[in-house]
């Protein structure tokens, strides 16, 4: 079976559905986590937020954002935002699944959307969002020598990329995603602790929303 094929049959038995249609009326957002192959192996797209923004400016994020009226859902949400910041046609995306939600350190609760694009995407980042697009083999984000910190805390990554000589710092909501998705789409355990189990994460992260839910 062709890695594309294997990785979205593994990420389907993820897909939350309805589970979690009961939770409050959170201001909600998505974002997209766009996978491609290339060479073999799976990457995934990161944007680094423009300088210019009022809220997590200069951060690398997944392309998203916060919910719309017009928006149907959450994956209509993540595929506007993504054609908005980046130039990405929401044809041009074969939505795999929508993963767990999380609340954000703003209180949002945002839903992760798990997409493939094509190798060949060029990004048409809109500069008033997004001064960088660039990309990062998946494995990258299991692997202990460029991690920093703890699950308790934060995670943390520095990443160089290849192409254009700059060092990203990947942190905080976006790292644990990031690991979140490696993890599972590869069915690998990260070398670093990450506290949940890399095979079965639902319970960890219902425990963690639920608890949060409590505090507001």
């Amino acid at each position: 079976m062709h890695i594309k094929e294997k990785t979205i049959s593994i990420l389907k038995q993820f897909d939350i559905g309805e589970k979690f249609s009961d939770l409050p009326a959170l201001p909600k957002a998505s974002v997209l986590i766009p996978l491609f192959v290339r060479r073999g192996e799976l990457h995934t797209l990161l944007t680094l937020r423009s300088k210019e923004l009022r809220s997590g400016a200069g951060e690398v994020c997944f392309p998203g954002g916060k919910r719309d009226p017009s928006d149907r859902d959450d994956v209509d949400t993540a595929l506007r935002e993504a054609q908005e910041e980046i130039g990405l046609p929401p044809d041009q995306v074969q939505v795999v699944c929508t993963l767990f939600p999380v609340i954000s350190k703003s209180g949002l609760l945002v839903t992760p959307i798990v997409g493939f694009i094509d190798e060949a995407f060029s990004p048409s980042p809109n500069p008033a969002e997004v001064s960088a697009v660039f990309t990062v083999p998946l494995d990258f984000f299991t692997r202990e020598k460029d991690h920093h910190g703890d699950f308790r805390h934060f995670h943390s990554f520095h990443f160089l990329d290849p192409d254009s000589g700059i060092q990203h710092h990947i942190w905080g909501l976006t790292a644990v995603l990031a690991i979140m998705v490696a993890a599972l789409a590869l069915k690998r355990k990260p070398e670093f602790d990450i506290g949940f189990d890399s095979e079965n994460p639902l319970s960890f992260f219902q425990q963690i929303l639920h608890q949060k839910i409590s505090k507001l």
